[in-house]
């Protein structure tokens, strides 16, 4: 049986070679697929709304349980799959490094749009994918960007504002895919020191990301407060 593993290793080998061409940075093109991969699926990897309404289903309905477990499988998620790609240390991080970029943003992406679906959100509607790829940069760093004037305001007011603004993409994707290659390259939270060592560059890079896979979804869960359907 194929698992979420192998599907998301699959998908980030897709996507790895435009990393690859397009070094020292990632394009903006390859978060916008992994938020789409996230939201619609990708092979036997339910999408975003159908993994929500499963774990609703599994929770009788209560919104806040849901949440909560689909906040704790993507941890381990993202956890497994860091271990995984970093388990070589630097001897394979050229190899790697590609798809544990694609990888850990089409798992948070989709914790993301699950919290989102699960809060009422629709997930088609582009000021809520901003808001999605924006939760992917942390409280901390979108306090941050917005001091700095480099995106306009956090995650729940793109997601409820009067009107889509279109300018508003690429700065959130090209925020978000910078944000992405400093953590995974080890410019933030991971010392390159660590990813140079085999197996304990895996230990690391799969605490990494699993702690960081948990800081975002605590708060998109703050973030994205419940909303009606008079709403939208």
């Amino acid at each position: 049986m194929i698992g979420p593993k192998s599907v998301l290793t699959g998908a980030a080998g897709r996507l790895a070679p435009k990393v690859i061409d397009s070094a020292p940075g990632v394009t903006t093109t390859v978060v916008r697929q992994a938020l789409h991969h996230a939201i619609v699926g990708i092979g036997p990897l339910p999408g975003a709304a159908a993994a929500a309404e499963k774990h609703l289903e599994k929770h009788d309905n209560d919104v806040e349980a849901a949440v909560k477990q689909a906040i704790d499988n993507h941890v381990r998620m993202a956890g497994v799959g860091g271990f995984a790609t970093n388990i070589g240390g630097l001897v394979t991080q050229a190899v790697t490094l590609p798809a544990n970029i694609t990888g850990i943003a089409i798992i948070q992406c989709r914790m993301v749009a699950v919290i989102a679906h699960l809060r009422g959100y629709d997930l088609t509607d582009p000021r809520v994918r901003n808001a999605i790829l924006l939760t992917l940069l942390s409280e901390e760093k979108v306090g941050k960007q917005i001091q700095a004037k480099k995106i306009p305001a956090p995650p729940m007011a793109i997601a409820t504002a009067p009107t889509y603004d279109r300018a508003i993409d690429n700065k959130v994707a090209g925020e978000v895919a910078q944000e992405l290659l400093s953590r995974v390259t080890g410019r933030g939270m991971i010392s390159m020191a660590a990813k140079r060592v085999p197996i304990l560059g895996g230990v690391v890079g799969g605490g990494a990301d699993g702690w960081m896979t948990y800081q975002i979804g605590r708060y998109a869960s703050r973030e994205l407060l419940p909303r009606r359907p008079e709403d939208h």
